[in-house]
Parts: C-alpha cells; structure tokens; sequence
C-alpha cells in the first residue's frame, strides 16, 4: 500500500470520525479507502453503461 497525503475540510473528516467512533469504519483510512473504492467502482459501471449503448447504436433512456 502506499501512503497520499490530502487535504480535506473539517466538516468532512468529523463527519468521517463519527462514522469510525460508530463503529462503521475501524479508523479513517479504512473510511476513505472504502469511498475511493466506492468511486472507482462507480465510475468502472458507468463507463460499461457507455460503452454498452454506444455498441447498441441507439441511446439509453
């Protein structure tokens, strides 16, 4: 694993401790590393929906 170093407003990290001190994250890197994922794999769909319409020829309503 490598280690990034980021900046993110306070609103958002109290918002991601409050998610650990639940007990829905173990601590905030699992807590960001799971909404990355969760971005990549929404990207990773969204661009299989593209590139599926656009083989069909005709656009998804």
């Amino acid at each position: 694993m490598e280690r990034v170093t980021l900046r993110i407003p306070k609103q958002q990290i109290e918002e991601v401790e409050r998610m650990v001190e639940t007990g829905e994250f173990p601590n905030r890197s699992e807590a960001i590393r799971s909404a990355v994922r969760d971005m990549l794999n929404e990207q990773t769909t969204d661009k299989r929906q593209r590139e599926s319409t656009s083989k069909r020829g005709w656009a998804k309503v």
